[in-house]
């Protein structure tokens, strides 16, 4: 019902621009900003919202979303659970407030997705504290924390609209790349297979590159922004993940690598005196703990292969 409200006044702002511009035979103004957008929405859910999601949700500011966006990151890439849990209730009145703002749509994408993690964590009892005098036990390359319960997580859920379109073409580039063509499930867990997906902190694409990475990649970030770009964002990604493979020869490690980044990963193995992901799982940003187990387990409920079947990429 709230959505359908949103949806609705969404569609009013775009109409009533539309009909302005039409009563008009020489437009006197510019083509309406963001901005503009944004006070029609807000004005068109005061108009429309039913007084019991007005006393629950507040509608933000744009400058409030990414004061909220920057700090549910930092508790993403902090080391708890429990604090992760706890923006719950903010991530999902600011999900319902992005769709209904024109512009935000590819936001609510990357909001949408740390919901997911935020769920997951909800049913991980937290792990007592490691005294720091007690090296972690050794742990077999095929053990992955959490994954069980992504697996369960996965088995009911719907695949991408989008997805039957790309993954065809994104399997041709991976395979041509070397890759095993089942690791473009990836995008699944990165964007929902949306190419224009963003996330605050400056990722895009179905790949979420960040600039600085997709510059290494070879992809450009501006004029055109090439992260958006499909086939282009997919062959840098399979380069990228063959490039982590080779530096960890495991997939885990490479899947947490390209989500917290290869430095932070070895550092940890370093540290811990740990070679698989499973002894270094909980020293790992909170959000790579959840990325980890969720690619693997999206790649075998679309692929119909267990992630221990996949081959190392050919040279």
């Amino acid at each position: 019902m709230v959505m359908k409200i949103l949806r609705r006044g969404v569609v009013c702002s775009v109409l009533l621009f539309s009909v302005a511009g039409a009563n008009e035979p020489e437009p006197a103004t510019e083509e309406p900003t963001l901005d503009d957008y944004y006070q029609v929405g807000r004005a068109l859910f005061d108009a429309f919202a039913p007084p019991e999601i007005k006393e629950q949700f507040e509608f933000p500011t744009p400058q409030q979303w990414m004061e909220f966006a920057s700090r549910l990151q930092n508790t993403l890439q902090g080391d708890s659970l429990a604090d992760l849990i706890v923006y719950e209730p903010e991530a999902r009145a600011a999900l319902i407030a992005l769709r209904a703002m024109p512009g935000y749509e590819d936001y609510a994408e990357w909001l949408e997705e740390r919901l997911d993690y935020i769920d997951a964590a909800k049913q991980v009892a937290p792990a007592p504290p490691r005294p720091p005098s007690v090296q972690p036990k050794k742990r077999l390359a095929a053990e992955i924390p959490h994954l069980q319960l992504w697996r369960e997580r996965m088995q009911t859920r719907a695949v991408p609209s989008r997805a039957a379109k790309l993954v065809p073409k994104l399997r041709a580039i991976f395979a041509d790349e070397g890759m095993p063509p089942d690791l473009v499930w990836l995008a699944e867990a990165e964007s929902s297979f949306n190419p224009k997906a963003r996330s605050p902190v400056g990722a895009r694409g179905l790949f979420q590159f960040m600039p600085a990475t997709a510059k290494e990649m070879g992809l450009r970030t501006f004029l055109p922004d090439e992260r958006n770009h499909p086939e282009k964002s997919a062959r840098a990604a399979a380069r990228y993940l063959r490039q982590l493979y080779h530096r960890f020869e495991s997939w885990p490690l490479a899947l947490a690598a390209y989500n917290a980044g290869g430095g932070r990963v070895n550092r940890t193995l370093n540290t811990n005196r740990a070679t698989t992901f499973a002894e270094i799982s909980e020293a790992l940003p909170a959000e790579t703990r959840m990325y980890v187990p969720k690619v693997l387990a999206t790649m075998e409920a679309r692929a119909g292969i267990n992630w221990l079947k996949l081959p190392a990429p050919r040279q």
